[in-house]
């Protein structure tokens, strides 16, 4: 079997927010080996932080269960799975809508999912009621050679 990654990290903890901030700096830990520049960092930790809450939040509601974090790096992209087994998503087109929340009274945005797109490149959602649902974003690092060629076009310009 031949391996189509470079790296990889499996990542499983308890459906507590307080392993939200451990969750997005460990896929951060992760993908810094790629060099992403603040931005690029700072896009993956939110689009982390908004999968894994979406996770506790909706998936789990108010019972335990456990997040998994898959991230793969090929290349200069970053593929990052964020899954659990909880209650599934009703329908993921309808949840994917900006504003919809099935939390109004617990202050959610419903921007959770519109979040993860704007920051990520690619963002898909499966999901079986009563199975659970698996989030995965996919984030393509510029490297730090095309970076620092396209400022030095910027200032030619």
């Amino acid at each position: 079997m031949e391996k189509v990654f470079e790296n990889e990290m499996k990542l499983e903890f308890i459906s507590k927010s307080c392993n939200e901030a451990f969750a997005r700096i460990a896929v951060a830990a992760f993908a810094s080996q790629l060099d992403p520049n603040l931005e690029e960092l700072q896009d993956i930790k939110t689009a982390v932080s908004e999968a894994v809450t979406n996770s506790i939040i909706h998936g789990y509601e108010n019972k335990q269960g456990i997040v998994k974090i898959h991230c793969l790096i090929k290349g200069n992209e970053i593929k990052i799975e964020v899954s659990d087994s909880g209650k599934g998503i009703e329908n993921v087109d309808m949840a994917k809508e900006p504003l919809y929340t099935t939390k109004p009274n617990l202050e959610r945005s419903g921007m959770g999912f519109t979040i993860m797109e704007s920051f990520m490149d690619n963002v898909e959602v499966e999901s079986i009621i009563g199975v659970g649902t698996k989030i995965t974003m996919r984030k393509v690092v510029k490297s730090k050679e095309t970076t620092e060629s396209q400022n030095e076009f910027e200032l030619v310009k």
